[in-house]
C-alpha cells in the first residue's frame, strides 16, 4: 500500500509573501549550486575529452577525474536535498532552472496557483491549476484586498 501524500497547504497571499524572503535565500543558494555543478560537468568533459553520460567513478579513472566525479556526486546530492527543503515549505517547485514555485491558494473562490519566480519581490500573479507560467494573471490591488486576505 502506497503512503498517501499529505494535502498541500492552502496559502493566503500574505502567507505566500511571508515565505518570499526564505525562498529567495534557498533558491539563490540553489542557483549557485547549479552553476557550480554545471562548471564541474564542463571541467569533467574537458578532462575526459567528451561529455560524459555518468559521473559514476570507474576503476580506470585517473585520480583527478575520480576526485571530480566524487565532488560532483556530493554537490548533486546537496542540490536534490535542498529542493526537498523548498518543497517542505508547502510550495510546488515548477521550474528549478528559473526558480519558479507555486503556492496553492484561492482567488474569487476558485483554487489557483499563486505564482512566484526567483528575482520577483513578491507574489503578484496567479494562474489556474491547469495553466502554467504563460497563463499568469496579475493580482490587482482590489483583488488582493477582497479575496486573498
Amino acid at each position: 500500500m502506497m503512503a498517501r501524500m499529505p494535502a498541500r497547504p492552502v496559502f493566503t497571499l500574505e502567507e505566500a509573501n511571508a515565505l518570499v524572503p526564505r525562498l529567495k535565500s534557498l533558491i539563490g543558494a540553489q542557483m549557485e549550486r547549479r552553476s557550480q555543478i554545471e562548471r564541474g560537468l564542463e571541467q569533467l568533459a574537458k578532462l575526459m575529452g567528451a561529455v560524459v553520460d555518468s559521473i559514476r567513478v570507474e576503476d580506470e579513472d585517473p585520480p583527478p577525474v575520480r576526485n571530480l566525479k566524487r565532488d560532483l556526486a556530493e554537490r548533486i546530492e546537496r542540490y536534490r536535498v535542498a529542493w526537498r527543503e523548498v518543497e517542505e515549505l508547502g510550495v510546488a517547485l515548477k521550474d528549478a532552472r528559473a526558480g519558479l514555485v507555486d503556492f496553492y491558494g484561492h482567488v474569487d473562490g476558485k483554487a489557483v496557483w499563486l505564482c512566484w519566480k526567483y528575482g520577483e519581490e513578491a507574489v503578484t500573479h496567479y494562474h489556474g491549476l491547469d495553466e502554467g507560467f504563460a497563463g499568469r494573471k496579475p493580482i490587482a490591488a482590489t483583488l488582493r484586498h477582497r479575496h486573498l486576505n
